[in-house]
């Protein structure tokens, strides 16, 4: 579950190893958080039906790999909580590119949105209205941090980070980015002229909390940080108001060696 300071940490996340038995849905204002390293997934799978006993390959996976595992897991997972074989799984995009359930098929109310980062994956499902998810390498860092805040970020976030001492600039950029894109997702609007109509908090000594939001309520605005492991940061966004999380990493088959 979710801490106090709104940061959910790699003891906080529950490790499930495929097969996948039937899922729970999460409860109303609860968002399902899992965490999917698809190097190691994707390679237990070819052991296990390709060749059991041969060495175990190397991890890197090919761009074309990577885009079949990200779906393949996402489906897995949601046919897991509808109950059906991923394969039976149907997503649409929606007008902004926002992948959907394609409710002509599936009567439920199950929202989920996923964030890619090398081969990590991230997936976010909510039965309360929509999630957004976002996922960082930890290391990364930008380029003059205070001119990219200044130009596309709201100017009490570019104020707020200039505040911050130097050493601190990348941090405190990185989350918010993080936050900013995940609030974006839930909304379903797309980037485009986005991250300037709504401020978070840049402080990133204080919890996350989406500060002001033109044309819309913040306390109907959740957000939360999540750091799966050391080298990656994501984060969490409802548009439903309170929000608890509860956080997986979903592990690989078992093969016998």
């Amino acid at each position: 579950m979710m801490s106090q300071d709104g940061v959910l940490t790699p003891a906080d996340f529950t490790d499930c190893r495929i097969p996948l038995r039937h899922l729970d849905l999460p409860v109303p204002a609860e968002v399902h958080a899992w965490y999917l390293d698809l190097g190691q997934l994707g390679h237990s799978l070819q052991r296990a039906f390709d060749q059991p006993d041969a060495p175990s390959p190397a991890r890197s996976l090919t761009p074309g790999q990577l885009r079949f595992a990200r779906y393949f897991y996402l489906r897995l997972l949601i046919g897991g909580y509808l109950g059906i074989p991923g394969k039976s799984v149907q997503i649409n995009r929606s007008g902004r590119g926002k992948p959907v359930l394609d409710r002509t098929v599936h009567d439920s109310n199950l929202h989920f949105s996923f964030a890619k980062s090398d081969d990590r994956l991230l997936i976010g499902f909510s039965t309360s209205g929509l999630v957004g998810v976002d996922l960082e390498p930890s290391v990364r860092k930008a380029h003059r941090p205070l001119a990219v805040a200044r130009r596309y970020f709201s100017s009490a976030e570019a104020q707020a980070l200039g505040a911050l001492d130097s050493n601190r600039l990348d941090e405190a950029f990185l989350r918010a980015w993080a936050c900013k894109e995940a609030v974006v997702k839930a909304s379903g609007e797309g980037i485009a002229n986005q991250l300037c109509r709504f401020s978070v908090e840049m402080n990133p000594d204080l919890p996350p909390a989406l500060l002001e939001f033109e044309d819309d309520e913040t306390d109907q605005w959740s957000l939360a940080v999540v750091r799966p492991e050391s080298d990656y940061l994501g984060a969490v966004a409802t548009h439903h108001g309170q929000m608890s999380i509860r956080a997986f990493r979903l592990l690989p088959l078992n093969v016998p060696r």
